[in-house]
């Protein structure tokens, strides 16, 4: 997508969409993000004088003492424009109600019950526009028992299950370093959006798609999950290794560690003989013996590990075709070359804070024969900063997302 001063002039597989974001926090406006870098039409609409929750969240804050900006917010907010509307009052009801008309895509993630009580539940938007597809994105679903509980991800997190398999040891239950739960629906009401936009080329209708942080936590359960449906097993956290391959995982070298993954039992005879271990003994001769004897083969690795620095030990793990890898610190990450390479950080021209850099979106787009085009991004809006340009906009529309109509 490349992005101009002027919002329409977009370019991209969603070039000519238009989302109205009514979400805030994290999950919805990371879903419409992602829809932006896309090249659909963001406009993210907020609560006049506070705007999104985000915009509070910090520190760190950034900018000038009368703006100061949360780094939270600009994390989940580009290429987005941004309008203030009262939704209790007329005027924002008549506004809200005009991009409805306007728009192919809503994306919401109010408590169940809060848009319906505005006055736009799923079939009086069905009705203002039949063709647009709603995205619903709640805590733990929308009905069932408990489906009117808020959700916030650190909750969810621990009531899915996540928790319980993350961090040291099963009596230290962990959370995930980023809010996960948040991302994962964000991404999955992204992709059911598109969905639902690819389904409306043939029955000219859109969708209700909804998603919750409880079921996107669920739904990357993989293994685990099955570890219990089919076999029974509850699993519990044990730390930084795979709980069914080893050896996998995290290995203290002389200066620092490592990880490594030993997936197969080629691999395992290469990575035996470069550390000296018998590959036959009876211990750790196929993966389940060495599953089982863990600790005991950790304890191997490590005192041989503990001869060299970690980087010897990378080279020549990787020398013999082992994957293996270093554990970056964040400033770390965004100062390697592979991540730059991979358009992982995007830089955007903020009116306040200037040239700033923002973490990347994860997908390419590129022609059959390489031929890449590097998006411009667009900056997260100022609260407000489209209030003007979006009602004009409205008036230039015809039919009923005119004004007054």
């Amino acid at each position: 997508m490349g992005v101009g001063a002027d919002p329409t002039d977009v370019v991209g597989p969603l070039s000519g969409i238009v989302v109205v974001d009514l979400s805030r926090a994290l999950a919805g406006p990371h879903a419409a993000m992602l829809l932006g870098d896309l090249g659909a039409r963001v406009i993210k609409v907020e609560q006049p004088r506070t705007g999104d929750d985000t915009r509070s969240w910090g520190p760190p804050f950034v900018g000038p003492e009368d703006e100061r900006i949360s780094t939270y917010f600009l994390s989940c907010n580009r290429n987005k424009e941004s309008i203030e509307l009262d939704l209790k009052s007329d005027d924002g009801r008549d506004v809200l109600t005009r991009l409805v008309r306007a728009a192919d895509v809503l994306v919401e993630n109010f408590r169940p019950g809060v848009l319906d009580r505005l006055g736009f539940s799923a079939e009086r938007l069905a009705e203002l526009n039949p063709r647009l597809v709603l995205c619903s994105i709640s805590g733990f679903g929308h009905d069932g028992p408990e489906g009117g509980r808020s959700g916030y991800d650190q909750i969810a997190q621990g009531e899915a299950g996540l928790m319980s398999l993350t961090g040291p040891s099963a009596d230290q239950p962990t959370k995930v370093g980023v809010p996960i739960g948040d991302l994962l629906a964000g991404m999955n009401g992204a992709y059911g959006v598109l969905s639902a936009l690819y389904e409306r080329e043939r029955t000219g209708r859109g969708r209700v798609v909804r998603t919750s942080l409880l079921s996107s936590i669920v739904g990357v359960h993989a293994f685990q999950g099955t570890r219990w449906t089919v076999g029974g097993e509850v699993p519990k956290a044990i730390g930084n290794h795979h709980p069914s391959i080893a050896p996998y995982g995290a290995y203290a070298c002389a200066d620092g560690m490592l990880q490594v993954a030993v997936a197969s039992q080629g691999q395992w005879a290469k990575f035996a003989g470069l550390l000296g271990i018998d590959a036959e003994d009876p211990r750790f001769a196929d993966n389940a013996a060495r599953v089982t004897n863990r600790p005991a083969l950790n304890q191997v690795i490590e005192s041989v590990l503990a001869t060299a620095s970690r980087d010897t030990w990378l080279e020549r793990i990787d020398g013999i075709g082992i994957p293996c890898g270093a554990i970056r610190t964040i400033d770390q990450v965004y100062e390697w070359d592979q991540v730059r390479s991979q358009g992982l950080v995007v830089g955007v021209d903020h009116p306040v804070l200037g040239r700033v850099e923002l973490p990347g979106p994860a997908v390419r787009f590129s022609d059959p024969d390489g031929a890449e085009t590097r998006p411009d991004h667009r900056p997260p809006p100022r609260l407000g900063e489209h209030n003007d340009s979006v009602r004009a906009w409205l008036d230039t529309l015809g039919g009923e997302a005119a004004a007054g109509a």
